[in-house]
């Protein structure tokens, strides 16, 4: 993982600062501070980081997916292909 890696996943955890819990936010303070620093990071801090970025963006991303599929079967169940056509045959006569 290179420097820009890192930096990427920082910026993407950023938006979850808030929601993180006491030990996971001290720890994401310390890798951002060694990002600011230019610091490279160690093979635990980067392991560190990729787990932080799994539990809060990774997660929030299946969440969403899993919101968005639920969303369109329920669209699908209320205006199904066979409600629709029934409405499209009135309209091509």
């Amino acid at each position: 993982m290179d420097r820009e890696d890192v930096h990427t996943l920082i910026q993407d955890l950023r938006e979850f600062e808030a929601k993180m819990q006491s030990n996971d936010l001290f720890d994401f303070q310390m890798l951002k501070k060694r990002d600011l620093d230019d610091e490279e990071l160690d093979r635990l801090s980067r392991r560190r980081l990729e787990e932080l970025h799994k539990k809060y963006v990774v997660r929030k991303i299946v969440k969403d997916i899993d919101e968005m599929l639920k969303k369109y079967s329920q669209q699908v169940k209320d205006f199904g292909p066979g409600k629709e056509e029934e409405g499209r045959s009135d309209e091509k006569e």
